[in-house]
């Protein structure tokens, strides 16, 4: 009984704080993360040209959501919220535009969107000379904007004491991205061979995930913000490293995508654009493998030395999505129902936590 009374007490506590979490989050973090992207807005307003400007603005306006859920990670303890805001803002502002200069121009050139992509590495890697980004792209006018981002993420980490021992694991996860990022934007006739080839190099290290779950793990930037955050501790070990780069790749970076092509699912159908839930193969395999790898991140979050922050991302991951009303199809409802019910209370109370922001506008 005593466990059962202890069990009950530590869900609850850690439920309170996972609120309180989210209160500072939507009140306090939410506001500077539209200060800085209208900051950003004003930039390419003044600065950049034609179809760079027009696309680094709908970045900033539709991919906003990304910034903001980027932004729990400037509440981790030690880190400096303000230093830290402009860093995720930033990075996830590179990472956004140059989705859009790869996905909505018309272009399919792997050269030119992974010259485009050194910029992720750039911004991680202050000893680096940044590259010129645009060489094979055919338009250029962007008035310094990618450069300045570039430039202020890599300010930010030089302020962080530990950022030495976490570099190589994000330059390495940085050139994943990457390399995702280029080859899902290729032709359709050769894309999936390309990434393919690509994942197997290393698929057999991890063997509980599918390839396309891998490729999925490869395009989150949540793991890059985690290492940065833990970058703020001083005393930061390889242990308590090692611990973080085993939860997030490819337990809760691949959550995260996956969830997020699940709410796309329709949509990527209905354009004909690459989505790993596809591989599933029916929708009875969904739910399945979308709980595995909810449970996976919340066992491998327990060793962290700040376990219930990343439960709170997890859960919270969760019912960020499936608030979103794109999973109000007859399909998506069913899975959503069986995914909530299957996740307990604190994923269920952040649901209702986030349908109530959504209403309200805040998310």
């Amino acid at each position: 009984m005593s466990n059962f009374v202890n069990g009950v007490r530590s869900s609850l506590t850690a439920t309170v704080t996972g609120l309180a979490l989210i209160g500072k989050l939507v009140y306090r973090t939410f506001p500077a993360v539209n200060h800085e992207l209208s900051q950003w807005r004003k930039y390419v307003l003044c600065h950049s040209r034609g179809i760079l400007q027009e696309q680094a603005l709908a970045s900033l306006r539709e991919k906003k959501f990304h910034c903001l859920g980027g932004s729990v990670f400037s509440l981790y303890p030690e880190v400096d919220p303000a230093g830290f805001l402009r860093l995720i803002v930033a990075f996830q502002t590179v990472s956004d535009y140059l989705d859009n200069l790869c996905d909505r121009t018309g272009l399919a050139d792997e050269t030119a969107f992974y010259q485009l992509h050194l910029a992720i590495t750039d911004a991680l890697n202050p000893e680096t000379t940044p590259a010129d980004y645009y060489q094979f792209y055919p338009y250029k006018e962007d008035g310094g904007y990618l450069v300045n981002l570039v430039t202020l993420c890599r300010q930010e980490i030089q302020k962080l004491p530990s950022y030495s021992l976490v570099q190589g694991t994000l330059l390495h996860w940085a050139d994943l991205y990457s390399r995702l990022q280029t080859y899902k934007h290729l032709a359709p006739d050769f894309r999936e061979e390309k990434m393919v080839t690509w994942l197997e190099t290393f698929s057999r290290l991890y063997p509980e995930a599918t390839i396309w779950e891998l490729a999925a793990a490869t395009g989150s930037t949540l793991g890059m913000f985690m290492l940065c955050a833990a970058a703020a501790n001083p005393t930061l070990t390889k242990t308590e490293l090692d611990r973080i780069r085993c939860a997030y790749f490819p337990w809760i970076n691949g959550f995260h995508i996956l969830l997020d092509y699940f709410i796309d699912a329709a949509e990527d159908r209905l354009h004909g654009d690459l989505n790993f839930v596809s591989y599933y193969g029916n929708d009875r395999i969904i739910p399945t493998r979308l709980l595995y790898f909810f449970r996976q991140s919340l066992r491998q979050a327990r060793p962290l030395s700040r376990p219930d922050f990343t439960e709170t991302v997890i859960h919270g991951l969760l019912a960020f999505y499936l608030s979103d009303p794109k999973t109000n199809t007859a399909a998506a409802k069913e899975i959503k129902r069986h995914l909530l019910n299957e996740a307990g209370f604190r994923s269920w109370l952040l649901y209702q936590l986030c349908l109530w922001l959504r209403r309200k506008k805040l998310l």
